[in-house]
């Protein structure tokens, strides 16, 4: 639908031949010369030629522009019918000269009802705004109500004086912008800085404090986007761990199939993606709750069988248990390619979970790191209170502390033994499942965590689930750190580097195991 420009503008003015031919022809910066000349006058024809311009069907013969519409050919100032020459020849735009079409069939759509209209073309406008687009701009300003976009075309009307010719003005946008925090008004003043383009010292001074300030206040939302994704991070470290904490901290099998559990969760979320996709595709969105309680339980399940089959006639040799469960976990990754072949596989966010909450314009909280976060915050308090304040939670503590005298005082320790290994292998699970919501679901998914999810344990001291959440999100905020300064790769060995050294001077790690298990 075609936009006029005429509620932004008074006198009524009718589209020439002469200005119809030099909007069409000739180099690009006459064309937008002449185009910006005709954005203050009040012409129906104008947006009709741009729209024919921008669809590329205008042809110019001589001094003469046409229009090609369906199957008629118009005159392009006066929208008479006509016949096209022979030698009429096409009319191509290049990038530029197309943003500068878009915006004008923008300007009309400044005044339009609808919210979203309004906010695309400011948009639309800002990628090309000079000064020659002011009217159009105070205009839109006295009208607009919506805060927001009353904000965004200040900053708009600073930008177009900005590039004008008149000093003072530019002084005053420049002071109009230090008020900012969009990275693209950064990069407009350091564009205005750069090349000589601005050759005002006055101006120059103005612009550079603008800059600071807009800099200043642009890094406290690097740093708030550095500690989210730290927490973010080491919320998903917390996840992997957990498990971990039970079946190496606390029964002392070191479980190299531990990132394989992980696995097989976030395998089991695709699976139930897929039954929904198929029997329930109106419920999809609402998959992941399905999908949590399976991941749980076809990990612990698999787990179950490892402990009844493998693990069971290992307790008490750490060692072997290392080399039997990474012989399973190349089974199970070679089972996994088997069923669902080699390839990564493609699991989707629910719609709820995708998109962010925009904090800062240059911070972006993303739904689904934010539900992972408080995943692994409800996973770790269900997991605290199963061990801390239930019975099964009590027989597990006595087996692991002092297995002949839970024996001698009636505990079933075979069975505590496969119900808390299943249980550390279904909080693999659920880590896959939460996994399967921000990175790649592979057959090789275990093992881009098994080595965080041990030093993870390491460091927080041995069946010490405080300092596991400790440790997990110390990691995940000081690798974040250190990648902004030193790349990912160097922050991981930096990371490790520290790892073994706290180790060397602290082996019990950040929280030391007290009573009389420490003793023995």
């Amino acid at each position: 639908m075609l936009v006029t420009l005429g509620c932004l503008t008074s006198p009524a003015h009718a589209l020439t031949p002469e200005e119809a031919h030099a909007v069409s022809a000739g180099d690009n910066d006459a064309r937008i010369q002449a185009l910006q000349k005709l954005i203050p006058k009040n012409d129906a024809r104008l947006p009709i030629l741009v729209q024919a311009l921008l669809n590329d069907s205008v042809k110019v013969s001589g001094d003469k522009t046409y229009i090609l519409e369906d199957d008629k050919v118009l005159d392009a100032a006066t929208g008479q019918p006509t016949t096209l020459p022979e030698d009429a020849e096409d009319v191509t735009n290049n990038g530029r000269m197309s943003g500068e079409l878009e915006a004008v069939l923008a300007v009309g759509k400044l005044l339009s009802p609808d919210v979203a209209v309004r906010a695309e073309a400011i948009k639309t406008i800002a990628q090309s705004v000079d000064e020659a687009k002011l009217p159009m701009i105070d205009k839109a300003l006295a009208s607009e109500s919506d805060p927001q976009l009353k904000t965004q075309l200040q900053n708009l009307r600073a930008k177009a004086l900005l590039s004008g010719t008149d000093a003072a003005k530019r002084i005053e946008a420049a002071q109009e912008l230090a008020a900012s925090a969009d990275p693209e008004t950064k990069a407009l003043l350091m564009e205005r800085l750069q090349d000589g383009v601005e050759t005002d010292p006055q101006v120059k001074i103005e612009v550079q404090k603008s800059l600071d300030s807009i800099a200043s206040r642009l890094a406290w939302g690097d740093r708030a986007g550095v500690l989210f994704t730290g927490i973010s991070l080491g919320s998903i470290l917390l996840l992997a761990a957990l498990g971990l904490a039970i079946t190496y901290g606390l029964m002392g099998v070191i479980n190299m199939a531990h990132g394989e559990l992980m696995m097989i969760g976030a395998y089991a979320t695709y699976a139930v993606q897929n039954l929904f996709r198929s029997h329930l595709p109106g419920a999809f969105d609402w998959y992941i709750l399905a999908a949590i309680p399976a991941s749980f339980m076809a990990a612990a399940l698999v787990g179950a069988v490892l402990e009844r089959t493998v693990i069971r006639f290992l307790y008490g040799r750490p060692l072997e248990t290392l080399l039997a469960t990474w012989g399973i976990s190349l089974v199970l990754m070679q089972a996994v390619r088997g069923l669902f072949g080699a390839q990564n596989v493609q699991v989707e966010n629910p719609a709820w979970m995708s998109g962010g909450f925009n904090v800062l314009s240059n911070l972006t909280l993303p739904y689904n790191r934010l539900a992972i976060i408080a995943f692994a915050g409800l996973v770790l308090l269900g997991m605290t209170l199963l061990i801390a304040r239930t019975r099964m939670g009590l027989f597990v503590r006595s087996v692991t502390q002092n297995r002949p005298m839970a024996a001698c005082v009636g505990v079933n320790t075979a069975r505590i033994d496969t119900m808390a290994f299943s249980l550390g292998a279904g909080i693999a699970g659920l880590a896959g499942c939460a996994l399967s919501q921000v990175g790649n679901v592979g057959p090789d998914l275990g093992q881009n965590y098994i080595v965080d999810s041990f030093m993870v344990v390491v460091l927080g001291g041995v069946g010490q689930i405080a300092g596991t959440v400790y440790a997990a999100m110390g990691l995940g905020i000081f690798n974040k750190l250190l990648e902004g300064w030193a790349g990912a790769v160097l922050a991981k060995i930096m990371v490790l580097m520290f790892i073994v050294v706290f180790i060397q001077k602290r082996p019990q790690g950040l929280f030391a195991m007290k009573g009389r298990s420490a003793e023995a």
